[in-house]
């Protein structure tokens, strides 16, 4: 009978049984005879039998359907988030397979659903709250502090923990971090019970970043004190991988309200009091403090200056001449670039950092990209020899995409490569990837040079130097300063061309400011010089007046 319902089962069940009640009460009563009168009372005793055996059923169908009904209502709060009620005892008394199964059921659903909530919320290293957790609950803290209660958000930043996952591993690493919660959860609880208060709420956000909120200061004073703490905490050794290990922390400090009553204010606060705490030497614990206001205004302003220059093109380059030691004439020219804002012209040591740090070196290196070639372009079609410069910065050594773009722009734009010479520092030298370095050698291979700048004031690798496809090598002007008025500045200078010398590089000396510091340079060897004493930067025009010896500088000789 599969496919009826229960109730249809009931019915054909009591019909059944008042047919086999009717055809027993007909034989037992008749004797071997049937007439109207015992069939009477045959069929009387099946429809009583037949009643009977429905109200039996439906009773049975009756008890069956409650509790069926209780079920799906219970699976409907469920479904709603209500895994912790009881099973309905009608279910369990009618259907307890059932009722088992929905037990079983809402257990396994219950632990999913913390399980996914500890991921959620939870940081799975150091089981601290993860960043949507903390931000989530401090914001209920500060939102329930009454008004012009003092509180404290310290952000802390380990200061020597890359060390640690690059030398032992991140298992290790991950092991250390576990570590340096429990210490701060010992630091939440020594100052959490000195007085009758909210306790602490700590959090990791990622990496190597971990807050700390108190919600409830006596005074301000507390604040320096608790930073001790930590910075104290976080500074004792670690007994990790058989070994001792010191990291330290930097911490910045902002206190509600004084430099914020909401999260986002307090945050913002923290994280610069930290970054000028690591500016400051590490393992220090800073406030936030006007000064600090002002300049991340200054640099917001700087920012969006810059993207207003990139957009509206307010960049430009000039040119500062190389001349040959020996024979006075043009050999190259360095170009500078300058920015021409609104309230003045700008130096690029005034934003060129910025630009690093907010990406936006990306887009003025592709302005730079195009403009050299273009100039390049220009120079080879008057028959211009002379090479042009060009520094690299940083964050453009770092991708060997800009070199293959300045290539393919040079390509494009036709401009011989022999008039373009890439200027790498010292320090950038020396880390670069193979990667890069082909992508150089490229350009090289095509005629560009390569000269490395700044030689002298980072630590060189003499077999790196000797395998980089490098041609000239510029000294530092803080190795010439003296060159003229100390004999050991000249001992220095002498020893160092003789050393670019022995590379098969030839000698550079940028930041002359004086005829007798050309003239030293002269004697001891240097093959091309550049300074103030030489010429001042120059627009393009100025600078081709220059090759054509219109107004030449010449040098000495």
């Amino acid at each position: 009978m599969e496919g009826y319902s229960l109730k249809s089962r009931a019915i054909a069940f009591a019909m059944c049984a008042g047919a086999v009640a009717f055809i027993l009460a007909l034989s037992a009563s008749s004797g071997g005879r049937v007439d109207v009168e015992t069939a009477g009372r045959a069929l009387i005793a099946a429809i009583v039998c037949g009643v009977m055996c429905w109200a039996s059923a439906e009773r049975t169908i009756a008890a069956t359907a409650g509790a069926i009904d209780a079920a799906i209502l219970r699976l409907s709060q469920a479904a709603n988030g209500d895994l912790e009620s009881e099973i309905p005892p009608e279910v369990e008394a009618c259907v307890p397979p059932l009722a088992a199964a929905m037990n079983g059921l809402f257990r396994q659903l219950h632990s999913n659903l913390e399980s996914v909530q500890r991921l959620a919320m939870f940081d799975p290293v150091t089981a601290l709250p993860n960043r949507t957790n903390f931000r989530r609950t401090c914001e209920r803290m500060l939102a329930d502090l009454p008004q012009g209660k003092v509180a404290v958000l310290y952000f802390i930043d380990l200061d020597r923990f890359k060390t640690v996952n690059d030398t032992l591993g991140h298992a290790t690493g991950d092991v250390l971090l576990g570590m340096v919660a429990n210490r701060l959860r010992a630091v939440a609880d020594r100052f959490g019970a000195e007085k009758d208060a909210k306790p602490p709420l700590i959090g990791r956000l990622a990496g190597d970043e971990f807050t700390m909120f108190f919600p409830e200061l006596r005074n301000a004073r507390d604040a320096e004190r608790i930073g001790r703490g930590i910075l104290f905490a976080l500074g004792e050794p670690f007994d990790l991988a058989d070994q001792e290990v010191e990291i330290g922390a930097s911490i910045g400090i902002a206190l509600r309200p004084e430099h914020g009553s909401n999260l986002t204010d307090l945050m913002r606060a923290a994280d610069a009091a930290m970054y000028h705490a690591k500016a400051q030497g590490r393992g220090r614990a800073e406030h936030f403090t006007e000064a600090l206001a002002a300049e991340i205004a200054e640099r917001a302003a700087l920012e969006s200056d810059l993207r207003e220059a990139v957009e509206k093109s307010q960049f430009e380059l000039v040119y500062q001449p190389q001349v040959s030691a020996s024979e006075g004439r043009i050999v190259a020219a360095e170009a500078l670039l300058r920015w021409r804002h609104p309230k003045g012209l700008k130096m690029p040591a005034s934003f060129i950092q910025r630009a690093e740090e907010t990406g936006l070196i990306v887009d003025i290196g592709e302005w730079v990209v195009a403009s050299v070639a273009e100039t390049i372009s220009r120079w080879g079609a008057l028959g211009i020899e002379q090479r042009m410069a060009v520094n690299i910065s940083p964050r453009q050594i770092d991708h060997a995409g800009f070199f293959r773009r300045l290539r393919d722009a040079m390509h494009a734009a036709n401009a011989p490569a022999g008039l373009l010479e890439l200027e790498i520092t010292e320090t950038l030298a020396m880390h670069c990837s193979e990667e890069v370095v082909e992508a150089i050698a490229a350009l090289r291979a095509d005629g560009a040079s390569v000269a490395i700048d700044d030689f002298g004031t980072g630590y060189s690798n003499l077999a790196r130097l000797r395998d980089l496809p490098v041609d000239r090598v510029k000294l530092d002007r803080s190795l010439i300063e003296h060159v003229a008025d100390r004999a050991e500045a000249r001992t220095i200078v002498h020893a160092v061309i003789g050393l670019i010398h022995g590379l098969g590089c030839e000698a550079v000396a940028e930041g002359i400011e004086s005829e007798a510091q050309a003239e030293v340079l002269r004697v001891i060897g240097c093959d091309v010089l550049q300074g103030y004493a030489i010429a001042q930067p120059m627009g393009e025009e100025a600078f081709l007046s220059w090759v054509r010896d219109v107004a030449p500088k010449r040098v000495a000789s």
